[in-house]
């Protein structure tokens, strides 16, 4: 069973919660061989559930100790793009598709994404762009991301972070 696991962090990101469980974004998902869908919605008010017609497995939760599991488990992660969630799904070397949160002003994500597209590590999108792009990714194009290299990483964030002062 191919599983997808979508996880915001500890915000809310009910526009991604809502764009991934949508009737069209699951019809594209099982033609591409996935049955499984894993949300992890942080703080936000969307609670999907899926009718009886859907054929998926679906687990929604709003906060985990630990996201290993998930990350372990997933054939493709579908993300937010908080630094932490990108890195961690990156290190456990899964194919990630990043969602850009348009309603955050004045932050790293657009930026992040983009250099970590650039290097082939990782798809981005918006939640308008998501289907499409789930259509047309081949994910065996994606560059594994080198593990242990944090430092990278924060070197990189630093860099973008001090670009938005």
């Amino acid at each position: 069973m191919k599983c997808v696991f979508v996880t915001v962090g500890t915000t809310s990101f009910d526009d991604l919660v809502a764009r991934v469980s949508a009737r069209d974004t699951l019809q594209i998902l099982k033609s591409l061989g996935y049955s499984r869908l894993v949300l992890q919605i942080g703080r936000g008010t969307l609670v999907p559930e899926l009718s009886n017609t859907e054929s998926f497995t679906l687990d929604v939760y709003r906060y985990k100790d630990s996201l290993q599991e998930d990350l372990q488990r997933a054939d493709l992660v579908i993300s937010h793009a908080g630094a932490g969630s990108c890195l961690e799904a990156l290190e456990k070397g899964k194919p990630l598709v990043v969602v850009i949160n348009e309603k955050l002003m004045n932050n790293h994500q657009l930026e992040l994404a983009k250099q970590l597209h650039k290097e082939g590590h990782l798809f981005y999108c918006t939640c308008s762009t998501l289907p499409g792009l789930l259509q047309s990714m081949d994910l065996s194009t994606l560059k594994c991301y080198p593990p242990g290299q944090p430092e990278k990483f924060s070197a990189f964030l630093d860099k973008v972070v001090g670009l938005q002062k």
